[in-house]
């Protein structure tokens, strides 16, 4: 049986426009733009709009103008609600400082995406430790944040993107705070998710990773441009 193909982020004149003083500041002007499976690596200056735009892919942030849409399903159109649900079904997150709940251990990091899915509490389980032996620390599973390093949680919190099996990842500067080796295992991963035929959106200051990057996405004062 063939693989039904996975959905398309796709952006339609998407802009955002933020009121400054007396004036307005564009920090994303118009884009269209078809993300494409593989990993694509978005690239610019300090407050050129790299996460502006990521936060509008993620339907965190409102557009001034136009649409995000994945596959048949438009962000825009839909409340924030119905948005939050969409992203627990189809995105995974992987921030700069990783973003795990201090209380929880590495396993319930994992497993709480998969808890607000509503996933048995046994299968949840199971699949949380696949996953953090996927990124290699299943034998830090019972250690809570404050007991790993930050390449750990940075691997921890790539194990809790991929739990819900995510078609998208989207993810900001995921390797700004580690060492250069143990960024690489961090983008190695990352690699993986999107040979698996998934769409990765990395922002990165560092050109060496963006370099590693299938497609490759230029952000300058607002304005996105391809440089494949």
């Amino acid at each position: 049986m063939t693989a039904a193909p996975l959905p398309t982020l796709h952006v339609e004149q998407l802009s955002r426009i933020y009121p400054s003083g007396d004036g307005q500041v564009q920090a994303l002007a118009p884009l269209t733009h078809t993300f494409p499976p593989g990993l694509t690596a978005v690239v610019g200056p300090s407050g050129s709009g790299k996460s502006t735009l990521l936060n509008l892919l993620a339907g965190f942030d409102t557009p001034t103008t136009g649409t995000v849409s994945v596959g048949g399903t438009v962000l825009t159109t839909l409340t924030e609600t119905q948005r939050a649900d969409f992203r627990l079904k189809h995105y995974g997150f992987v921030f700069q400082n990783h973003n795990l709940v201090s209380i929880l251990t590495a396993l319930e990091n994992v497993e709480f995406p998969l808890m607000l899915a509503g996933m048995p509490v046994r299968e949840r389980t199971d699949r949380a430790r696949a996953l953090l032996a996927l990124v290699g620390l299943e034998k830090r599973a019972g250690h809570l944040p404050s007991q790993l390093s930050g390449g750990e949680a940075q691997r921890v919190a790539i194990a809790r993107a991929l739990a819900g099996n995510p078609e998208l990842l989207l993810c900001d500067e995921p390797t700004g705070n580690l060492d250069s080796r143990t960024g690489e295992l961090v983008l190695g991963q990352l690699q993986d998710a999107a040979r698996q035929g998934r769409t990765v959106v990395l922002i990165t200051h560092d050109r060496e990773i963006a370099a590693l990057a299938d497609h490759h996405l230029q952000v300058r004062d607002g304005v996105v441009s391809a440089v494949d």
